[in-house]
């Protein structure tokens, strides 16, 4: 998964903005060391937003610098995103897919590794499909 980064020279210091992420910006003495930051900057700021309880936004943007996130990060704001969408609750999510609420609660924490099994339950239990792609 990935976000669009908006990248601009502020003085003597390159800035990188995330248009989909308000708030979320880092700056770097050159375009690459602003980019390098990046990465961490987005997946900060969304980990942040996960632990208090919020669904941070979808990428949405197109055109700009791709910054691509770490999977497991990337899987909890799938699963956040897809029980958001549902209308449902963790505890009753957990329900559904035969699981603890913490469970749950944990498959949403980006520091998890729940295995492809798990994931797929999750997936079932949402009445949704789980597509694993690895991407060169």
């Amino acid at each position: 998964m990935h976000y669009i980064a908006k990248l601009s020279l502020e003085g003597k210091n390159w800035l990188v903005e995330f248009p989909d992420c308000a708030g979320c910006q880092t700056f770097g003495r050159s375009k690459d060391e602003a980019l390098a930051m990046a990465k961490d900057a987005l997946e900060g700021w969304l980990e942040v937003h996960l632990e208090d309880g919020a669904a941070p936004p979808r990428p949405r943007r197109r055109r700009g610098t791709v910054v691509v996130i770490g999977s497991q990060l990337s899987v909890a704001l799938q699963i956040r995103w897809l029980r958001e969408d549902l209308g449902m609750t963790q505890a009753q999510l957990a329900k559904r897919v035969g699981v603890s609420q913490q469970q749950v609660a944990k498959l949403e924490n980006p520091a998890a590794n729940p295995s492809l099994a798990t994931l797929e339950a999750v997936a079932k239990g949402a009445g949704a499909v789980l597509d694993v792609k690895l991407v060169a």
